[in-house]
């Protein structure tokens, strides 16, 4: 592919877009991009690159012509940018295409995949490598704090990235992380997800599966076992594994588990643990994070880093370190003595992980979940119970409307109050309110100390996250016990 020094690229505020561009201009091109909306973290994130972001889509934003227009996987048919770029017949492609002529190319390539966990688990393996001094590139889902960054373009042999199984672009309806040719795989769960271009399991696993065999023989592969009342998700990574031509260890709980954990611990702001290899004690390790899911990935992770060479003191030194990633379990405030919590909710699996971590981590607190039906697969009824079961987790929840509810077809789409009679048939109370701003006029009079409040979304929420601690700040602390005293009664 020949690259020339303007390159454009359309729907630049998506994670991996934002990273690309960023790769981009450190690598001297000139980078613009446009997207339909801006809103943290990336927009903030591109207003320190130095990227400016052209709002709305407009065939104008492509004036100067540029070299070269990387589409991304959101832009579909009918955008004037991409109606102007065929017009036109300008070089377009997509952002694993680019990618991987670009910068992954004589890298040893390590994709950490799966439904759940990936964005984390990249992180956490690419701290552990930068911290034992292997200099890698890595490209992640999400600001991972430790770096301030999503990307990095290291000397060493690495790079590590976080292979995502959505697909490519408009013009190649394959998953993303077929681009990637890796070395080695985490392989950290397989769910149905991504409703929208998915039509059942058999499509995720078929995906997964293809991956696997692109993994070369003097590769590796490190897979999640499952876990007790976890067999279907064992048996759909067992099925995607049931080819490999490399050696695959697995981590979990189940019966062929190489790797388990032991002495597991949760305290108010740390999580410990001893790794255990094929029955001999490993290694001792300990972070800040909650949620047994992250000691998994954490677990995952420390396994490749030993195949890779790193000492155990290494990897022990970095997890202890490690800060976790923009959007997950992310104190967002605490106003009043109310948590406000942000995670990047797409799926009820992860919502349930989410639930039972700040379970643990705020033991005896009151537990709101705040749920924004934006995922492809949140929005759809195909999951609608499963859903139910994760939100019931919470002591009150809340939901509001499914965001763009026209573009799901109505019989697909997720059935609110069937939903919110399903959780109560769990013994909690949940409520329907339409947007942010209902939202916040719902909760924040009966919020009172002690509270954590876990606000659910894949997107910007309408402003909520600045919304409710803004109303809460304006809100003397006994005007709200007052208004929840009477609530209660």
């Amino acid at each position: 592919m020949h690259v020339t020094k303007h390159i454009h690229l359309i729907g630049i505020c998506g994670t991996a877009m934002a990273s690309l561009a960023g790769m981009l201009k450190q690598s001297g091109f000139q980078v613009t991009g446009s997207d339909a909306a801006a809103y943290p973290p990336m927009s903030d994130f591109l207003t320190g690159l130095g990227i400016s972001v052209a709002q709305p889509f407009d065939a104008k934003n492509l004036d100067p012509r540029p070299g070269l227009v990387v589409v991304g996987n959101a832009i579909s048919r009918g955008n004037p940018e991409l109606e102007e770029v065929l017009d036109r017949r300008l070089a377009f492609c997509s952002l694993p295409q680019l990618l991987h002529e670009e910068f992954l190319r004589g890298k040893e390539v390590l994709v950490v995949a799966g439904t759940h966990g990936k964005t984390t688990t990249t992180s956490m393996l690419s701290w552990i490598f930068h911290s034992a001094g292997m200099r890698p590139s890595f490209l992640i889902g999400g600001i991972a704090e430790n770096f301030g960054s999503s990307f990095q373009l290291g000397e060493g042999k690495h790079f590590i990235i976080e292979g995502d199984e959505y697909d490519t672009a408009f013009f190649d309806k394959g998953p993303k992380f077929l681009h990637y040719f890796p070395d080695a795989v985490i392989l950290t769960s397989v769910e149905f997800d991504h409703a929208d271009i998915y039509k059942d399991l058999d499509a995720v696993e078929t995906a997964f599966k293809r991956l696997v065999n692109l993994v070369p023989r003097r590769g590796r592969i490190i897979a999640f076992d499952g876990a007790v009342g976890d067999a279907a998700g064992s048996l759909s990574l067992e099925r995607c594994l049931k080819k490999p031509f490399c050696p695959v260890e697995r981590y979990g709980a189940g019966p062929r588990s190489d790797w388990r954990i032991a002495n597991l611990k949760f305290e108010t702001d740390r999580t410990s643990w001893s790794v255990v290899h094929q029955g001999k004690a490993r290694a001792d390790f300990e972070f800040s994070l909650a949620g047994e899911y992250n000691v998994w990935n954490a677990t995952a992770a420390a396994a490749l880093a030993f195949a890779c060479g790193i000492p155990k003191e290494q990897i022990a030194a970095a997890l202890k370190t490690f800060r976790s990633v923009k959007r997950r379990l992310e104190v967002k405030a605490q106003v009043n003595g109310i948590t406000i919590i942000d995670d990047f909710a797409h799926h009820p699996t992860a919502i349930a992980g989410t639930l039972k971590a700040l379970r643990e981590r705020y033991a005896g607190a009151r537990l709101w979940a705040i749920l924004e039906p934006r995922s492809n697969t949140l929005r759809r009824s195909v999951l609608q119970n499963d859903l139910a079961r994760s939100l019931a987790l919470a002591d009150e929840i809340v939901v509001a409307g499914v965001f763009r509810s026209e573009a799901v077809p109505e019989n697909e789409r997720l059935d609110l109050p069937e939903l919110a009679a399903t959780i109560q048939k769990h013994g909690r109370r949940v409520r329907l309110a339409s947007d942010a701003d209902a939202i916040v006029d719902l909760i924040a009079p009966e919020l009172r100390s002690g509270d954590v409040v876990a606000i659910l979304s894949n997107g910007g929420f309408g402003g909520i996250y600045e919304k409710l601690p803004a109303r809460l700040r304006a809100t003397p602390a006994d005007t709200n016990l007052n208004s929840a005293n009477a609530a209660a009664k």
